[in-house]
């Protein structure tokens, strides 16, 4: 059997990258069975049945699996926000953040459009709230400002780009692979909010050493909720300040001598953060 990773998916049909090429294969019969469905990202063993055709056989095991899109093996996720147009919706981001955390996925918060003018205060702000939480890079998918460096801390992965509609995406990923040719949608009119753009879920191959999931128009990732149910421990900003509440399970609501509200109400904490 020979080893490959799922690429593409589309009406079943998976079309898994090998060293030897890329074979359209079937599922065997026994996943059905079994309630398993192979996911774009799955690591696979297939058998080669002729020069475009082949099964596949085995799945490995999954670092992680998100339902919507369904993919898996996931190393970053790029959580990209826009500073205009449209404006930086910091809840969004945070459950992008959350669902790398809890996923188990580093995650890399790419700002785009920061080539318009009159940002100066979202730029400080951003900087300042996720800074020194997550590696931040403020980008321009226009000119093609900072991508090296976000390249770079892409280099060796899959990722995921994740982020609300019209924030650029697409239009990044045109940017760091040249012959992508994702359609872009930019805002509706009407809404304001972004036009929905990919159709199916595809890995895309760099030549910077990093492979990105195309998914399909996807404005949030659906993960796994932690058995624990403590999303505080997946917020890195809160982290120093658990363990000193005056209750072991104190939910930093309402609760007295709580660590996390006062450090939110000093400052430690941003504001939004602790809302989030």
């Amino acid at each position: 059997m020979t080893k490959g990773i799922i690429v593409k998916g589309i009406s079943g049909f998976y079309y898994v990258k090998t060293a030897d090429g890329t074979f359209q294969c079937r599922a065997r019969g026994i996943f059905k069975k079994d309630g398993i469905t192979p996911l774009v990202g799955d690591h696979v063993l297939i058998t080669i049945q002729d020069e475009e055709e082949g099964v596949v056989e085995e799945i490995a095991k999954r670092r992680n699996v998100f339902v919507r899109p369904p993919i898996a093996n996931i190393d970053a996720f790029v959580c990209v926000i826009s500073v205009k147009d449209p404006a930086p919706n910091k809840e969004i981001l945070d459950r992008f953040l959350f669902t790398a955390e809890t996923g188990g996925a580093e995650a890399l918060i790419l700002i785009n459009k920061a080539d318009l003018p009159g940002i100066e205060v979202f730029r400080k702000e951003l900087d300042r709230i996720y800074g020194s939480l997550y590696p931040t890079v403020f980008v321009s998918a226009r000119t093609g400002a900072n991508l090296d460096q976000a390249q770079t801390l892409m280099q060796g992965k899959t990722v995921a780009f994740a982020g609300p509609s019209g924030v650029g995406k697409s239009s990044l990923i045109n940017r760091m692979i040249p012959g992508a040719c994702l359609e872009t949608g930019g805002l509706s009119g009407k809404t304001r909010r972004g036009r929905h753009t990919t159709r199916h879920v595809e890995i895309l191959q760099t030549d910077f050493d990093a492979r990105i999931f195309d998914t399909p128009g996807y404005t949030s990732f659906d993960g796994v909720m932690p058995e624990e149910g403590r999303p505080d421990r997946y917020f890195p900003d809160l982290v120093p300040f658990l363990g000193m509440c005056r209750f072991d399970n104190c939910r930093h609501l309402d609760e007295p001598d709580c660590a996390v509200k006062s450090a939110a109400a000093e400052g430690r904490i941003a504001a939004s953060r602790y809302e989030s």
